[in-house]
């Protein structure tokens, strides 16, 4: 055989090890995507063995080919397309007879197989003994035992595939028989399609797809091919009926279930003393009715504490290098607007998206400790019955409680999932979880608004309201727009085994890459676009003359020598700041912030000295950010918000709180500094005692517990609405989300606002 390029599908149940094994074969050479239409991940990589090129599929996990979910349904669809030339069909060899069902199946393609005895360690440790050469007649096909999680355990998998691929026009399928009815049934129905002459399907018998339509599968039923065959179908279904009083499907599972039983009592024996595994003794722990619960809480906090709190130095430091790189590529480029765009714009939107890597990165090494040390299965069976309730699945706790730290990486937790509806429902609370770009919003209005011994409370209830809703959305959502039979899944828990580097490093890049290619790209370009409408158009001609009152400030205030000659006798400033300050006779802020934040002590001259300095830079500012203010309301953001108002109006939201709202569809954090410049406290952050007293003086308790509701349950930000995109594989839900955030965030924020002032609560200004 001549051929050197092969294209191999891996397929097997979930949990079964079949990802240690591809990610032991293709090593770095992977690649990550979703199947078109539906929420499962697409996993692809290649390989080198003995000077042959081969391409591996990496199926997703499955328990049979009924169609039933969305894995089942790629699965088929991938199965059944030409170009496939050999299956590698993974068993967990610890559950040997229910692993092997696939097979059955699989084998019906007619497709060469290779079957992997996979955890041939853990089988040996349970007293599992194989007769692997009478297994072999069994199932026609070539059988090897690996461990998949160990760096030599697939050495005799690269060997069996390697001469099974140099002989694969003489490999053997087995036909498993039904029964002699409904093995006519089956020759009836394959008849009529052989008939039609399909050209699509030339490379699949035609039995298959025969067996397929007998047992009613969703996949092949709706298939238009097959359409003139279905009253065959039902006839002989009917037929079978009459003789056998049970339904086909459900005779041919039964007969699947006995070959399978025949087939594992004569080549698998098991020793006399068969130790309980160590997994066993931890599960009576951990999923304990009254530990278990928590036991998970403990984990999840651990979690939670691992990827949000160690990830802060990185984060710190990436921060870090992006201002320095914007001052520095600032400092070199000419002034004006290819400096802006490139420092404000694109190096500030870049590094927007990438001071969250290291959340991604720690986050998905932690959900790769869980899943492969096999915790997770135990965690969703601890928190199913819970769930439920609302309508979602034990899986879906784990993302929920991840959105509390950033939602873009909660969101691609879901894979977790199996449940398309469950996980989709799952992405579209999920930004009800209050993230942590929300916070800096919380610390400014919340200090300026409510009293200290309400302030935790008031922390405290916005987080519960956002959770509330959350759960009650999701109970609506599965009632109504994801309504559909409850879902059956079967909740398996696999032994417990130690996570390999090298997987966890796989999961992690995977992750990581996607969030950079995807996210990174759509958010960068959102920035360079709200940086042009919180820019432009430029206003150049002014209310006033804000240069000209500026440099009389300057002049009419400018310290005296004998003021100067204090700040030196004294010790306040020498050397080079001394030397500036003189040829300035005015003391810059940074100096007078370094000096507050020193917290000394100044005698009565030097404080008067001070205060004349401090006195002089506050109308400074002040007439600065005038100007600032006046320059973004004639911008387009400014005049969007201008047009806005009357729709903010009914949430107590003036122009300003709009235009602020406008500009944190970037990011959240994007609220603090927008309504810093707005009120002309300059590039003000959440702890800005300035911004704080202006806006108390302005605003009511209710407007400010307003703008928190707001902001809690309208988007966090565009990179989520990105990675919905992603994640959902379609821009319609993506959108669908932000526009139902917004109104449901404008429904219950004017809902608040309008009863609130209705009976007067927190409607008196406090500044």
């Amino acid at each position: 055989m001549n051929k050197t390029t092969f294209r191999i599908a891996l397929a097997g149940n979930p949990n079964c090890g079949k990802t240690c094994i591809f990610n032991a074969l293709t090593g770095a050479r992977q690649h990550v995507g979703n199947y078109p239409g539906v929420t499962v991940e697409s996993k692809g990589g290649s390989f080198t063995l003995n000077g042959m090129n081969i391409e591996l599929i990496d199926l997703p996990g499955v328990y049979s080919l009924s169609s039933s979910s969305p894995e089942e349904e790629v699965v088929f669809q991938e199965l059944t397309k030409p170009g496939i030339d050999l299956i590698i069909n993974v068993i967990d060899s610890t559950i040997p007879q229910r692993s092997l069902y696939l097979t059955t199946q699989l084998a019906e393609l007619h497709i060469p197989m290779l079957l992997t005895f996979n955890m041939a360690d853990d089988a040996k440790k349970k007293g599992l003994k194989y007769n692997i050469p009478k297994l072999e007649k069994y199932f026609g096909s070539p059988i090897v035992q690996t461990v998949g999680n160990s760096s030599n355990g697939v050495q005799p998998l690269l060997q069996e595939l390697a001469r099974t691929l140099s002989k694969l026009e003489d490999h053997g399928v087995p036909m498993l028989t039904y029964g002699s009815d409904v093995d006519d049934a089956i020759k009836a129905v394959a008849d009529k399609i052989d008939e039609l002459k399909i050209e699509k399907y030339q490379h699949i018998p035609a039995r298959f797809f025969a067996i397929k339509l007998l047992e009613h599968d969703t996949c092949v039923w709706r298939l238009d091919e097959f359409q003139s065959v279905h009253n065959e179908v039902e006839a002989q279904i009917r037929h079978l009926l009459d003789q056998h009083a049970i339904e086909a499907d459900t005779f041919m599972a039964d007969r699947r279930y006995a070959m399978l039983s025949g087939a594992c009592r004569d080549t698998i024996t098991i020793t006399q003393e068969r130790r309980r595994e160590i997994s066993d003794k931890i599960d009576a722990v951990l999923t304990n009715k009254f530990l278990g619960f928590p036991i998970f809480l403990a984990i999840m906090y651990a979690t939670f504490w691992f990827t949000f709190t160690v990830a802060e130095p990185p984060m710190e430091w990436i921060e870090n290098f992006f201002g320095w790189l914007g001052e520095f590529v600032g400092g070199i480029l000419p002034e004006g607007f290819f400096n802006s765009l490139i420092v404000d714009g694109i190096i500030g939107g870049v590094g927007g998206v990438i001071v969250f890597l290291p959340n991604i990165l720690l986050l998905f090494f932690a959900i790769a400790i869980l899943e492969d040390s096999g915790y997770m299965s135990r965690a969703s069976f601890v928190m199913d019955g819970i769930m439920r309730k609302f309508g979602l699945q034990g899986r879906s706790f784990v993302p929920l409680v991840l959105g509390f730290g950033c939602t873009v990486p909660a969101v691609m937790a879901t894979r977790t999932i199996e449940s398309e509806r469950d996980r989709t429902v799952t992405i579209m609370v999920l930004p009800l979880m209050s993230c942590g770009a929300r916070l800096p919003i919380y610390a400014l209005l919340i200090p300026a608004f409510f009293p200290e011994k309400y302030q935790a409370f008031t922390m405290w209830i916005v987080y519960i309201i956002g959770i509330v809703i959350a759960l009650i959305a999701a109970r609506i959502m599965k009632s109504t727009l994801f309504k559909g039979e409850g879902e059956v899944y079967l909740m398996e828990l696999p032994p417990y085994r130690m996570p390999t580097v090298k997987s966890m490093m796989l999961h992690m890049w995977d992750r990581s890459k996607m969030y950079l290619q995807k996210a990174g790209t759509i958010i960068l370009a959102t920035s360079i676009i709200l940086y042009l409408c919180n820019t432009y158009p430029e206003k150049t001609e002014f209310s006033q003359d804000y240069d000209a009152q500026i440099e009389a400030v300057q002049e009419s205030k400018s310290l005296t020598d004998l003021q100067l000659k204090v700040l030196e006798e004294t010790g306040l400033l020498e050397g080079e700041e001394l030397e500036a300050v003189k040829e300035e006779k005015a003391i810059p802020q940074e100096i007078l912030d370094g000096w507050a934040e020193e917290e000394k002590e100044f005698s009565e001259i030097q404080q008067a000295v001070v205060d004349a300095a401090q006195e002089q830079n506050d109308e400074i500012v002040a007439l600065e950010n005038a100007q600032m203010n006046e320059a973004l309301e004639y911008t387009v953001s400014g005049r969007v918000g201008k047009v806005l108002e009357p729709i903010f109006a009914p949430m107590g939201f003036d122009w300003k709180i709009s235009t602020a709202t406008i500009g944190a569809l970037a990011a959240k954090e994007v609220f603090v500094a927008q309504m810093g410049i707005l009120y002309s406290e300059g590039e003000a952050d959440e702890e800005s005692e300035g911004l704080r007293a202006t806006l108390s003086k302005q605003y009511t308790p209710l407007q400010a517990f307003c703008m928190m509701l707001f902001a809690l349950l309208s988007i966090p930000c565009l990179a989520t609405l990105a990675i919905i995109k992603r994640e959902l594989n379609s821009w319609k839900m993506a959108v669908m989300e932000g526009a139902g955030l917004f109104v449901l965030a404008w429904v219950i924020t004017t809902i608040v606002y309008q009863v609130g002032s209705l009976l007067k609560i927190g409607t008196t200004i406090i500044g």
